[in-house]
């Protein structure tokens, strides 16, 4: 049975260019391992998880009372006590030295004023230039006061005989769905395949292409019998299976070594993988038809790649955080879809039900970006 002509010149670039790929090493490092070592640099670099923040005390009561109070935070396993400071003067040239992220301090009379059924004046100084931590520190310091206000009102009750045990109460029972340990890595590592993925194909992609180009070979391959679409696919093969490769790497490791489940369904996320795929093959051949040179392209593909990968896709930030133009925005690169049914996916035990309209959106999306970017690469290869 003989194959088809333009399948057979099809195979033919594609061999050209796993030649060239294996000609230069260091191509095929960076395509195969290198998204290896960005996702395991990232996981364990990147981290929202706030523990063990430097806290100082400043016990200005010396009492029994004011030692209990401040061995709250000494148990914590979100304050990490170095130490008590002489006065509360020491605040500022601890947080100018970054030798603390947050100062208690005691005041005195603490002791008399909760003998006395009074309130205990304490105070919580934090340190606001890592807005992150400031806000959890306040949140926990907030709760842990909270939680020891009510043991002091127990006291109390207990002294006057009041039984408050018969008195209402509201006893919040709280779950986290979807991620019980809250874990940074179990959220973000979903996200870095789609970042990793989309860096990787968009630049190498552009790269690849305009490489032809510069070394004057572009102008035999138009002159052969090639078709210019038989050109296009013959080029995008091999990185369009580098790309696939990539991804099964990535998400073998992020379910082996860190733990991310896979709840739901294979087939979707196989699917959206493909897609996002061309989505990002489009874009690189966009890159390669207004570059004039490689140098270009690769600024181009990095920043047409990493930034909205990385900052307009809520990989890193909710989208629905970031001022209502750059959601809009977001909408014009495929990272954005793909993070959504990446997590929805693995954390979520989503399907096709739940995740269709941002399918709907690559497939779409890689429609117009193929198509423009083929008419403008053969109309830039015409001149």
């Amino acid at each position: 049975m003989s194959v088809p002509g333009g399948l057979v010149r099809i195979g033919a670039v594609a061999r050209k260019e796993f030649r060239h790929l294996g000609r230069d090493w260091r191509v095929l490092a960076a395509v195969l391992v290198l998204p290896i070592f960005e996702l395991l640099l990232f996981s364990y670099a990147i981290s929202f998880d706030v523990r063990d923040v430097p806290t100082v005390v400043v016990d200005a009561d010396r009492t029994p009372a004011s030692r209990a109070y401040l061995q709250a935070y000494e148990t914590s396993t979100f304050f990490r006590v170095l130490g008590e400071a002489s006065d509360a003067d020491a605040a500022d040239r601890l947080f100018d030295a970054d030798a603390a992220r947050v100062v208690v301090i005691v005041q005195p009379g603490f002791e008399r004023a909760i003998a006395a059924g009074e309130k205990a004046q304490v105070g919580v100084l934090i340190d606001g230039s890592e807005p992150n931590a400031a806000r959890i520190g306040q949140t926990y310091a907030l709760a842990l006061n909270q939680v020891y206000g009510q043991q002091i009102a127990a006291q109390w009750a207990d002294r006057q005989g009041l039984d408050l045990s018969a008195s209402g109460r509201l006893e919040p029972r709280l779950r986290t769905w979807y991620n019980p340990e809250r874990s940074s890595s179990i959220f973000l590592t979903p996200g870095l395949m789609v970042v990793i993925i989309m860096i990787v194909t968009v630049q190498q992609t552009a790269v690849s292409l305009v490489r032809e180009r510069d070394l004057h070979t572009q102008e035999q391959l138009l002159v052969s019998p090639l078709r210019q679409v038989e050109l296009m696919v013959g080029k995008l093969l091999p990185w369009t299976l580098l790309a696939f490769a990539d991804m099964l790497v990535i998400a073998g490791l992020g379910l082996t070594v860190f733990g991310v489940p896979l709840r739901g369904s294979v087939a979707v996320l196989a699917g959206a993988s493909a897609l996002f795929v061309f989505c990002s093959l489009g874009l690189g051949l966009l890159v390669s038809a207004v570059a004039p040179s490689m140098e270009t392209a690769n600024i181009l593909a990095l920043l047409g790649s990493f930034l909205p990968a990385f900052l307009l896709s809520g990989f890193a930030f909710p989208l629905e955080s970031i001022p209502a133009p750059l959601q809009w925005l977001s909408c014009l690169f495929p990272a954005r879809f793909m993070v959504s049914i990446s997590r929805a996916v693995f954390l979520k035990g989503a399907g096709l039900a739940e995740t269709w309209p941002d399918v709907a959106a690559l497939a779409a999306y890689a429609l117009v970006v193929l198509v423009a970017s083929t008419a403008l690469y053969a109309r830039r290869s015409r001149r």
